[in-house]
C-alpha cells in the first residue's frame, strides 16, 4: 500500500514537470510570437499605440498557444466540449492579456514612461507575471477532464500479445504504458 502511494505520486510529480516543460515550449514560441509582433506593431504601424500593439501580439499568440496545449502539452486532459475548453481558455487568456497589457499601459499613463524599450520591457514583466496564473488555470480550469474521471485506455495503447512459444498458456492481453507517460500503470484486461 505505502509502495503503491509511493508510486503514484512519483507518477503524478513526473507528469506534472513533463506538463511545466511541455508548457514551457509552447510558452517560449508563444512569447516570441508575442513579443516579436508587439515590437514591429510598436515601431511601426501602431507607434502610438503601445498598449494596443502589447493586445494584438498577446491575441495572436494566444490562439496559437490553444492549439499547441490543446494537441501537446494538455492532450492528456483535453474536455470533450471543445467550444466550453476554448472558452474558458478565451477567458483565462483575457486575464492574461489584462495583466501584459495592464503593465504596459501603467508605465505608460500612470507612471509617465515614454521609452519604447521601457514600455516593452513592462510587457514583458506583465507576461512572465500572468505565465504562472495561465499554468495553473490551464491545468485546473481548461484541461481539467482527467481530474474529474478516471482516463479510460483506448485502443492505440491497447494490446500488446505475450506469445508463450514452448507453453500450452493462452496469450495474455496487456495495456502498454504511454509514450508520453511511462509512469502510467500497466493494467492487464
Amino acid at each position: 500500500m505505502i509502495n503503491t502511494l509511493a508510486e503514484r505520486i512519483r507518477g503524478l510529480a513526473s507528469l506534472f514537470w513533463r506538463e511545466v516543460a511541455k508548457f514551457g515550449a509552447v510558452g517560449g514560441v508563444a512569447f516570441v510570437i508575442d513579443n516579436g509582433l508587439t515590437y514591429y506593431l510598436m515601431h511601426g504601424p501602431m507607434t502610438d499605440s503601445e498598449a494596443k500593439a502589447r493586445f494584438v501580439g498577446a491575441t495572436v499568440a494566444t490562439v496559437f498557444s490553444w492549439i499547441a496545449n490543446r494537441l501537446w502539452t494538455f492532450r492528456h486532459r483535453r474536455q470533450a466540449n471543445v467550444l466550453r475548453e476554448f472558452l474558458m481558455f478565451i477567458l483565462i487568456n483575457g486575464i492574461g492579456i489584462g495583466i501584459s497589457t495592464g503593465f504596459t499601459a501603467l508605465a505608460k499613463y500612470s507612471l509617465g514612461v515614454t521609452d519604447k524599450n521601457m514600455l516593452f520591457a513592462a510587457g514583458i514583466v506583465g507576461i512572465l507575471v500572468a505565465t504562472v496564473v495561465r499554468f495553473f488555470a490551464y491545468r485546473f480550469l481548461v484541461f481539467n477532464q482527467e481530474l474529474d474521471q478516471e482516463p479510460e485506455f483506448s485502443h492505440d495503447h491497447e494490446i500488446l500479445e505475450v506469445h508463450h512459444h514452448h507453453s500450452a498458456q493462452p496469450a495474455e492481453r496487456v495495456l502498454e504504458p504511454d509514450v508520453d507517460d511511462p509512469e502510467r500503470p500497466v493494467r492487464p484486461s
